[in-house]
C-alpha cells in the first residue's frame, strides 16, 4: 500500500491520533505499543487485513459506547495478507497474522491472545459500509459511519468474536496445522469466513522436550533406596543449569528412579500455565496442554500465578522444572507414599501463598487406606512430611492434591480405611458436643482439685487420693484435647510430636486411674475399709503414672506421633489434629492397652453392683427411699468411676459407628459431672437423713442411695463395730 492510500485510510477513519506506527524497523518498541493498546479495557479491537503490517488509534470512530480511559476509542491493526515469514520481525505473541486459504480468511492467533480474552472485530475485503453482523452469542457489531475501501471488487465483511470463547473448546486439528508455513509459530487458526466461527489448536497437546540434561554420576542409593541428600544435590545442579540454558525445554537424567522435566518462558508475554504428565513411573515425563491431562495417570500443573511470583524475585527468564523421584528414602516413620513416586517442583525461587494451587492429579490407582498429601522442603537426611499448605481430595481410585507452594510432594498412606470418613455435619456436631463437654468436665473436675487442696479440712484416705489422681488425669487430658487443634494449626512437626505424646500419655494415665479405682474398691470389700499396705499409695502412683509414659516414649522413638487428618465427605472441612499416624499402632496400643483395663473394671462393676442389690435385699426398707433414681445416679456414678464409657468405642465400626460416636461423646461429657459429686460425698462426715432414724447416706457411689447405717459400707472407713452391729440385727 502506497503512502497515499495510507493517508486515505487515516482521513476515511478521522479524529485520528498517535499514526506513525507502520513498519517493523522499531520491533520490540512496537510491540509494546501494541500490547499496551490492545490491553486497554476502553477500546474496541480492529484486526483489518490489508497489504502491511501497522495499527493506528482511532477516536470517536463507528459508533462506540463503553468505559475506560479513552470511552470511545478504538484499537485498528493492519494485518499484511499471505506476509513472508522474513518480512515480518515483529512477535507473533502480540501480533496475529492474516491469511488465504482458497475463499477462506484464516486468521493465526498466540496463547497471548487467547489467555487476555479480546473482544475482536476481524475486518476483510475491499468496501466497508454499514455493516451488521451478529456474533456467536446473540451480539451485534454495528458501524454507523461508512467507510468506502479502493474498490467495490472484494465486498467487506465483517466478524465478531471473543479469542477466549472461540477458542475455548478447540482441538489439534493435524491436517490444518500441518498445511501452515513451518516457519510460522502459531498456537491457534481461526477461519473468520465460515458460517460459524471454527477456532483449531495447533499447539501440540503432548510435546516431549528438546534436549537431555545427564548428570555425571547417577544418585547413589542407600539400602536400596534413593539417598535424600544426593537427591536434593541432582534438583539443584539441574536447576543451576535451567537457569542458565537457552533451550526452551529439556529433560533431566539423574539415573535409575530419577527423571524430569524444564519449560523456559523467555517471553514475559507467553506465561500461561504449565502441565507434565506421564502414563506410569516407567514412562518419560511430556509437556502436556490442559485439555489432554485426563488421557495421563500422572500430571502436575504449575498455575501462570507462580511464574509471576518467580519473575517477581528477580528471575529474568523464568522456567518450571518437574521431577519424579521413584523409591526415595522413607521418613523416621516410615511412611507408605502412593506408588512410592515423589514429585518435585522447583522454579530457581521460593514460591508460597498461591491463590492458584499446584495441582497433582493421581488418576486409577489401586491403593489401600487413606491418602493424604504432604510436602517437604528438602532439608534433612530424610524427609519430614507435613500436610501444610496441601489439600487432599480423592474420589474412589483418583486421587488430587492442591498446594500452594512449591517443594517435594508425595501422598502418604494412613491404615485408616477409605471409608471410614464421616459426613461434614456429623463431624461439626460431634465438635460442638465434645467441646462443650470437655468444657463442663473441665469446669468440675477444677471444682474438685480445689476442694481437695484449699478446702479440705480433715485427712485425706486412701479414697480421695485415688480420686484426686484420677482427676488430675482426665483434666488434663481434657485440657490437651482442647488444644490439639490450636496446635495442629500451626504446622509445627516438633509442637504437633509434643502434642500427640502429651495427650495420649494422659489418655493412658486415665485408664490406668480407672483401673486403680477397680483395684482399691475390690480390695476394701475384699480386706475391709482400712487396707494395710506399706506404701500403698506410692506404689499405686508410680505403677499409674509411669507406664504410660513408658509407652509414650516408645512410640515416640519409633516416629508415631505426628498431624493426623480427620476426613470428611467435603474435603474443606477436613480437621487436622495431632496423634499417632500409624493405623496400626493405633489399634495395638490403644485399643488392646483399653481392652485390658475395660476387662477388669467391668468385671468389677458387675461384681460391686451384685453386692449392692444383694445388701438391698437384706433391708428391703431401704429401697422405698429414691428407689429408682437413685438407683441410676449409682450406675452412672460407678461407670463414669470406673472409665466403662470409654466401651463404646469398641462398637465404633460399621453402622454403629456414627451412633457410637454421639453416645461415647454425650456420656463423657458428664465424667467430671459425676467425679465432683462422688468426691463431693466421701469428703462430707456421714449425716444422718431427717425422718429416718438410724439411716444415712452410703458413701461412694452407693451413698447417694439412702440405706441403713448399721449395714456395712466397703467404699467407706467403716468402723469394725458396724461389722457386729450387723451380725446382731441379722440374729
Amino acid at each position: 500500500m502506497t503512502q497515499k492510500c495510507r493517508m486515505t485510510w487515516v482521513l476515511l477513519l478521522g479524529h485520528l491520533w498517535i499514526s506513525p506506527v507502520w513498519g517493523s524497523s522499531q520491533g520490540g518498541t512496537i510491540d509494546k505499543i501494541l500490547r499496551n493498546c490492545l490491553l486497554d479495557d476502553g477500546r474496541r479491537i480492529f484486526f483489518v487485513a490489508d497489504t502491511f503490517n501497522g495499527f493506528v488509534i482511532a477516536q470517536n470512530f463507528w459508533n462506540q459506547t463503553g468505559g475506560g480511559a479513552a470511552n470511545n476509542e478504538s484499537c485498528i491493526v493492519f494485518l499484511e495478507k499471505n506476509a513472508t515469514v522474513t518480512s515480518d520481525k515483529m512477535s507473533h505473541k502480540v501480533w496475529p497474522r492474516m491469511e488465504t486459504k482458497g475463499s477462506s480468511y484464516l486468521l493465526y492467533l498466540s496463547e497471548w491472545h487467547i489467555e487476555k480474552k479480546f473482544n475482536v472485530s476481524v475486518l476483510h475485503g475491499r468496501q466497508c459500509n454499514s455493516t451488521t453482523t451478529p456474533d456467536l452469542d446473540g451480539s451485534k457489531c454495528v458501524f454507523s459511519h461508512t467507510v468506502q475501501a479502493f474498490s467495490s471488487i472484494e465486498p467487506c465483511q465483517v466478524r465478531c468474536m471473543n479469542t477466549m470463547t472461540i477458542c475455548k473448546d478447540s482441538d489439534y486439528n493435524e491436517t490444518i496445522c500441518n498445511n501452515i508455513d513451518p516457519g510460522i509459530n502459531v498456537e491457534y487458526v481461526v477461519n473468520v469466513t465460515a458460517t460459524r466461527e471454527h477456532c483449531y489448536n495447533c499447539d501440540q497437546p503432548v510435546k516431549k522436550p528438546g534436549t537431555t540434561y545427564t548428570l555425571n554420576a547417577s544418585v547413589p542409593t542407600d539400602g536400596g533406596r534413593l539417598d535424600t541428600r544426593a537427591v536434593v544435590r541432582a534438583v539443584e545442579e539441574f536447576t543451576r543449569w535451567a537457569a542458565s540454558c537457552s533451550e526452551s525445554s529439556a529433560a533431566f537424567n539423574g539415573g535409575e528412579g530419577v527423571a524430569g522435566v524444564m519449560v523456559k518462558k523467555t517471553d514475559p508475554a507467553d506465561v500461561t500455565d504449565v502441565s507434565f504428565a506421564y502414563m506410569s513411573p516407567g514412562d518419560s515425563v511430556s509437556i502436556v496442554s490442559n485439555s489432554y491431562l485426563p488421557t495421563f495417570s500422572r500430571s502436575v500443573t504449575v498455575p501462570r500465578e507462580a511464574f509471576d511470583q518467580a519473575l517477581a524475585s528477580n528471575v529474568s527468564e523464568p522456567y518450571v522444572a518437574m521431577f519424579r523421584l521413584l523409591n526415595m528414602a522413607q521418613d523416621e516413620r516410615n511412611s507408605t507414599v502412593l506408588g512410592d513416586e515423589v514429585l518435585a517442583v522447583e522454579m530457581g525461587a521460593e514460591i508460597t501463598n498461591l491463590t492458584q494451587q499446584i495441582n497433582i492429579h493421581f488418576r486409577n490407582m489401586t491403593y489401600t487406606g487413606t491418602p493424604s498429601c504432604h510436602s517437604w522442603n528438602g532439608e534433612g537426611s530424610r524427609p519430614n512430611w507435613t500436610s501444610h499448605g496441601c489439600r487432599t481430595v480423592f474420589n474412589g481410585t483418583n486421587v488430587s492434591c492442591e498446594c500452594t507452594h512449591l517443594t517435594f510432594f508425595a501422598i502418604l498412606m494412613s491404615q485408616i480405611a477409605v471409608n471410614e470418613t464421616i459426613s461434614s455435619s456429623d463431624l461439626k456436631n460431634l465438635t460442638i458436643i465434645t467441646q462443650a463437654g470437655c468444657g463442663l468436665s473441665m469446669f468440675f473436675l477444677s471444682i474438685v482439685l480445689f476442694m481437695h487442696f484449699l478446702l479440705r479440712r480433715t485427712k485425706a484416705t486412701d479414697t480421695s487420693r485415688i480420686l484426686v489422681h484420677l482427676v488430675l488425669a482426665m483434666l488434663l487430658l481434657n485440657l490437651t484435647f482442647l488444644t490439639n487443634n490450636f496446635v495442629a494449626e500451626l504446622k509445627s512437626a516438633v509442637g504437633c510430636k509434643i502434642m500427640a505424646v502429651l495427650m495420649h500419655y494422659f489418655m493412658l494415665a486415665t485408664f490406668m486411674w480407672f483401673a486403680a479405682q477397680a483395684f482399691h474398691l475390690r480390695l476394701q470389700m475384699n480386706r475391709g475399709p482400712d487396707v494395710r499396705i506399706r506404701h500403698y499409695m506410692a506404689k499405686v502412683s508410680l505403677t499409674c503414672w509411669l507406664i504410660p509414659s513408658v509407652v509414650g516414649i516408645v512410640l515416640l522413638s519409633l516416629g508415631k506421633y505426628g498431624e493426623l487428618v480427620i476426613y470428611t465427605d467435603d474435603p474443606a472441612d477436613n480437621v487436622a489434629m495431632c496423634w499417632i499416624t500409624d493405623g496400626n499402632a493405633q489399634y495395638i496400643v490403644n485399643i488392646g492397652y483399653y481392652a485390658l483395663v475395660f476387662i477388669f473394671t467391668f468385671a468389677s462393676f458387675i461384681f460391686i453392683l451384685s453386692w449392692l442389690y444383694c445388701l438391698k435385699r437384706i433391708k428391703a426398707d431401704a429401697t422405698q427411699v429414691n428407689k429408682s433414681g437413685s438407683s441410676i445416679v449409682t450406675v452412672m456414678g460407678l461407670c463414669c468411676l470406673l472409665g466403662l464409657t470409654w466401651g463404646f468405642a469398641f462398637f465404633a465400626y460399621g453402622v454403629l459407628r456414627i451412633p457410637s460416636y454421639y453416645i461415647f461423646t454425650v456420656l463423657n461429657s458428664f465424667q467430671g459431672f459425676f467425679l465432683f459429686i462422688y468426691y463431693y460425698t466421701t469428703s462430707h462426715p456421714r449425716e444422718t437423713n431427717s425422718g429416718t432414724s438410724g439411716s444415712t447416706s452410703l458413701e461412694g457411689t452407693s451413698r447417694i442411695t439412702t440405706i441403713p447405717v448399721d449395714l456395712f459400707n466397703p467404699y467407706d472407713n467403716v468402723p469394725e463395730k458396724k461389722m457386729s452391729s450387723l451380725k446382731t440385727s441379722q440374729e
